[in-house]
């Protein structure tokens, strides 16, 4: 695996629009404070925050076990495959964000199993990579 190889720049540029979707979600609950005039500290009070300061813990609590995950299948497994599915988790986390809304949260479902599915997906393929690799190496 080479930095410049095709796979790992696709791999990049779904950690960079992971990080992006991040600061997006920060972005969100900053701009949606200000709109409802609920400010620091305060975390309650508008079903409109409450929804933005949700996604934004949640993208947070993904991105967590995502990053480590995409990166591991991205070395291991190799190919396309593991930062195709990197960018199928970042548009899980778009359609999340857009469908966690106070007036409809409920359309959250959709958004959030296709990061979970993928970020599950990426882990099986990293097992797989380390345990062919560590095969290789044992030979």
């Amino acid at each position: 695996m080479t930095l410049s190889a095709p796979a790992t720049l696709l791999a990049a540029i779904a950690t960079l629009l992971a990080v992006m979707i991040a600061l997006g979600t920060a972005i969100l609950v900053a701009r949606t404070r200000g709109r409802v005039k609920i400010f620091p500290p305060v975390m309650t009070g508008s079903p409109e925050l409450e929804c933005a300061l949700r996604v934004q813990a949640n993208t947070v609590e993904q991105i967590v076990i995502f990053l480590p995950a995409l990166w591991l299948a991205a070395l291991y497994f190799q190919g396309w495959i593991p930062p195709a599915i990197g960018l199928l988790w970042c548009l899980g986390r778009v359609l999340y964000a857009w469908g966690y809304r106070a007036d409809k949260p409920g359309r959250r479902e959709p958004g959030f199993i296709t990061a979970m599915l993928s970020t599950i997906a990426l882990i099986v393929l990293a097992g797989i990579g380390i345990v062919q690799a560590w095969m290789v190496a044992s030979a």
